[in-house]
């Protein structure tokens, strides 16, 4: 059975109305938490965002779930139209065990393969809090058109001070950018040349795939208009 993760980036006045789209469509883990957006304010003007304060909901779904959520995402809350939020499917490649399977689907269906052809990969970075802002700027010179940006704190890893000089029980910064897969080297080779391991924001970098995204201007779009 082919499970996702579900990442969706949208205003707090929309999350009550996508968890009960979560709910219909029967998904059962949901996770729920504060961001704030990166879009500069030619961004904000242009969707008529007053606002950058974020939520990023997650849940796992199947794909008959993913289909139903994207369609009444589209249908409910226009999460199609660039401005109003970004939803996301992330392909699972394994789960642990067949009671985590069958909690997760009402199902202990095992087999199928998500699809291995994306256009859109996510992005994640990791680095010392309070270097997003550089971190966003090297991102946009790359091409990237925005991120959303998550606050947590590390845990001790000696790993981490060994290679890194980087202490991962201090406060950290989190940022998730979704690219084109023709953006995506330029965008991870800017990071990590401004705000990689030998920089003092001491960051990391690595992406996940996308199957499925709404929520992103159309490249044809953008292309034709210049």
């Amino acid at each position: 059975m082919e499970l996702y993760q579900l990442l969706a980036v949208v205003d707090r006045e929309t999350e009550p109305r996508l968890e009960a789209i979560f709910n219909s469509a029967g998904t059962v883990v949901e996770l729920s938490q504060f961001a704030s957006g990166t879009a500069g304010s030619d961004v904000l003007n242009r969707f008529g965002l007053a606002k950058t304060e974020k939520r990023i909901v997650l849940t796992i779904a199947s794909k008959a779930q993913q289909r139903m959520i994207f369609q009444m995402a589209r249908k409910i809350l226009y999460l199609d139209i660039p401005g109003n939020g970004i939803l996301a499917a992330i392909p699972i490649k394994a789960v642990a065990g067949r009671q985590t399977l069958a909690y997760l689907t009402d199902s202990e269906i095992t087999g199928g393969v998500p699809s291995m052809e994306f256009e859109y990969e996510l992005i994640v970075v990791v680095l010392n809090a309070g270097f997003s802002a550089a971190a966003m700027d090297a991102a946009r010179e790359a091409g990237a058109g925005g991120g959303t940006i998550l606050h947590a704190k590390g845990t001790s890893n000696m790993r981490g001070e060994k290679f890194f000089n980087m202490r991962f029980a201090d406060e950290k910064d989190m940022i998730y950018i979704v690219a084109h897969k023709s953006e995506k080297a330029a965008v991870m080779k800017a990071l990590n040349e401004n705000v990689g391991p030998s920089s003092e924001a001491c960051g990391i970098c690595f992406t996940l795939p996308i199957s499925s995204v709404m929520g992103l201007r159309s490249r044809e779009l953008d292309e034709t208009a210049e």
